[in-house]
């Protein structure tokens, strides 16, 4: 194992009967509005440098939210944090109105990294397999998985050969074959054309109706518009504003304004 994985994580997914209700979270009767994770309060600095400062926002069960800004605004430290890798002074997180600490987190929610190869000298095929026997999915979940991914010309490839792009539908594949409801996503997109990016948008929306969160950290304005339901503006650590583009083009006056108008403007 490459030290990755955090992907494959040593606890289980929080299931039925915990002090922590799942299952309510992926029911797709739940109210549009159901607070999935809570996040109050992030504080992250290195030395004398803040790169997090008072980070909170809100995600909604079954929502694509999007955590958007420019390279060193701190959107992967947010995910790393919110994942339990990363330590921070705080961290003060709720699931479903309970508190969740680090050390659980993965219980819940499973961790893509951005520019990941896992298991580099396995093929595909292999790798898929592997994921599926430990959540325990069935021959028609990974054929499913395979077939939404886009994999199927790349099975018998070794993971370390694998392009950009597919590299990206491998670690999406993954994701989608844990059983955990909520999805952290660095970069998503990176290394997809136009038409992939469609495709694996597609993907997402149709898992998002399912009644999968996702939460992504995504600096290309254009893919998070196409994708999200939600956005968390990030600059310099901190959060800038947050809402639907509706909302945030209200804020700032903006009639018809795309994503880069509207960062710039609480920027």
């Amino acid at each position: 194992m490459d030290g990755v994985f955090h992907l494959v994580s040593s606890d289980p997914p929080i299931r039925r009967n915990t002090p922590l209700p799942v299952e309510a979270a992926c029911a797709s009767e739940q109210a549009d509005d159901q607070v999935l994770l809570r996040v109050d309060s992030i504080n992250k600095q290195y030395a004398d440098q803040v790169v997090l400062a008072d980070v909170a926002f809100d995600v909604q069960a079954g929502e694509i939210i999007g955590i958007i800004g420019p390279n060193g605004a701190g959107k992967t430290t947010v995910l790393e944090v919110l994942a339990g890798i990363l330590p921070a002074e705080t961290s003060d997180v709720q699931w479903l109105g309970r508190p969740l600490p680090p050390s659980r987190r993965r219980e819940a929610m499973f961790y893509l990294p951005d520019g990941v190869r896992p298991y580099q000298d396995q093929p595909v095929s292999r790798v898929l397999t592997f994921f599926a026997e430990v959540y325990r999915r069935s021959a028609d979940e990974i054929a499913n998985t395979i077939q939404a991914a886009g994999l199927t010309p790349v099975l018998g490839k070794r993971v370390h050969s694998l392009s950009k792009g597919y590299g990206r539908r491998l670690l999406l594949a993954l994701g989608l074959l844990t059983p955990h409801p909520l999805l952290l996503m660095d970069e998503p997109f990176d290394g997809f054309d136009l038409r992939q990016t469609r495709d694996i948008v597609g993907v997402l929306r149709g898992e998002a109706a399912k009644g999968r969160t996702f939460v992504l950290a995504i600096h290309q304005l254009l893919d998070a518009e196409r994708v999200c339901d939600r956005f968390i503006l990030l600059a310099d650590g901190r959060v800038r504003g947050a809402g639907t583009l509706n909302d945030l083009r209200a804020r700032t006056g903006l009639i018809s304004g795309n994503l880069e108008d509207i960062f710039l403007a609480f920027t």
